[in-house]
């Protein structure tokens, strides 16, 4: 499907960018009823933009406008992220290793032009059954959304490795993780970017 950007915090040890490689399977619709531990071992939410390429990007030299450019749309996503290490004490080598702790994703249905998006102010709210429980905005993720699909694109760029038509690119996370429990009930709505949702069921 594409690739994705992780920014890990001080919280977990990790303090640069890392990516990861997302797969066909681990892709979900908005509304979705995920049984938990069938897919994850210790599972945490992030609320992010993803990006659908219209165009190639191969990088070095990719700028945030040649982002916009190559981009046909953006949606509101959730990647529910994943760890094999015990208790998320996890290092850059190990985050590396582990697939940038990739789990799935969730995607909103229905992407807008990036054209009418304002990704260094637009807000995000996640709700845990209608209550919030996370807030954040576009420019917590490197000052930019924009700039972390740059930044992807330059860095698999040094590889010959290219971000291609088509792929779908996960922007990083706008907030802090949030454990994930067996009966949560998740939403988000970010500004401009419209909104995605899923629910964790029994086995």
């Amino acid at each position: 499907v594409g690739s994705e950007m992780c920014i890990r915090d001080s919280m977990l040890g990790v303090h640069q960018p890392d990516f990861g490689f997302l797969m066909d399977k681990m892709q979900y619709p908005s509304g979705a009823e995920i049984v938990l531990n069938n897919e994850l071992i210790q599972a945490k939410s992030e609320g992010e933009i993803a990006f659908k390429l219209k165009h190639d990007l191969i990088g070095p030299n990719i700028t945030a406008d040649d982002v916009l450019a190559a981009t046909d749309k953006v949606f509101a996503c959730f990647e529910i992220v994943d760890s094999r290490i015990e208790n998320w004490q996890i290092k850059i080598q190990d985050t590396i290793a582990d697939n940038a702790s990739c789990g799935i994703f969730v995607m909103s249905e229905q992407g807008v032009d990036p054209n009418t998006v304002d990704f260094e102010n637009c807000r995000m709210t996640i709700k845990n059954k209608g209550e919030v429980v996370a807030t954040g905005i576009g420019s917590a993720a490197l000052g930019s959304p924009l700039n972390c699909v740059a930044w992807l694109a330059n860095t698999l760029g040094a590889y010959d490795i290219p971000l291609k038509a088509g792929d779908i690119i996960l922007s990083g996370s706008l907030a802090a993780m949030i454990p994930c429990q067996t009966d949560d009930e998740m939403s988000v709505e970010i500004e401009g970017v419209g909104s995605a949702e899923f629910k964790f069921v029994a086995e």
